[in-house]
């Protein structure tokens, strides 16, 4: 009887330990507690109240698109982030400045689209930290937002990030756009079942420029407005 008393106090002890980590691990976007094998810590969706939405283009390539999409969303009076590489940024400064100047944000994508799940705490720093002098240099600004390339990330790279002053950015819509070319399957998955606070992941593809027009007009429909990351999720600098 007395080792039956003994398991059941152990048992409810671990049972109240866990619900803890997981109240705590779940509520605080800060937090990097792994649950399930899954790291919290990364935004994966803004503030509900915002009344409205981001769009956001992870960029590596074709500069001439990106041109074309800055130029659209100015004409239509809208506003996105865009998560750049570093090796990307590098070739192109003066697109670098268009944005900052057009009023649009500026993310860290890393500098070689590297997979920071697989990287040690320096590589991830380097990767990080190397994308960030680019930007610098060229416009002045430094950003605090960091798009793991591919969402692949480690609780290092979480840590490693925060401590750069970066929250780290997942997305709540992906349009897959980097894979599947059809516009009308892109605009689908960027707006159906929109709601406030959405991310929505784009890239500069020739296709989902063609559809970017259908999916500001599906935003406006819905009552909604486009917002940078930093204004959908409310976020405030990190402090290092």
């Amino acid at each position: 009887m007395k080792n039956k008393k003994i398991t059941l106090i152990t048992n409810l002890l671990l049972v109240i330990i866990l619900v803890s980590v997981f109240t705590v691990g779940v509520k605080s976007e800060r937090s990097v507690t792994i649950l399930g094998g899954e790291i919290s810590g990364a935004i994966y969706s803004g503030n509900e109240s915002s009344g409205g939405v981001s769009l956001m283009f992870n960029v590596y390539e074709n500069a001439e698109v990106v041109e074309g999409i800055i130029e659209l969303l100015k004409q239509k009076n809208a506003t996105a982030t865009f998560f750049v590489g570093g090796s990307w940024a590098d070739d192109n400064g003066k697109i670098l400045k268009e944005i900052i100047d057009s009023n649009f944000e500026l993310g860290n994508h890393g500098y070689f689209h590297k997979d920071h799940k697989k990287l040690s705490l320096k590589q991830n720093q380097e990767e990080i930290q190397n994308c960030h002098g680019v930007v610098k240099n060229f416009t002045g600004h430094s950003m605090n937002l960091f798009a793991p390339p591919s969402g692949s990330f480690s609780k290092t790279t979480i840590e490693v990030a925060s401590s750069l002053g970066y929250h780290t950015i997942m997305w709540s819509k992906d349009t897959i756009d980097w894979r599947d070319s059809d516009i009308n399957t892109i605009v689908n998955r960027a707006t159906k079942n929109l709601k406030s606070g959405d991310l929505i992941l784009m890239h500069p593809k020739p296709h989902t420029l063609k559809a970017l027009p259908l999916i500001l007009d599906e935003i406006d429909k819905k009552g909604l407005k486009t917002l940078t990351v930093t204004n959908c999720c409310s976020l405030s600098p990190i402090k290092v």
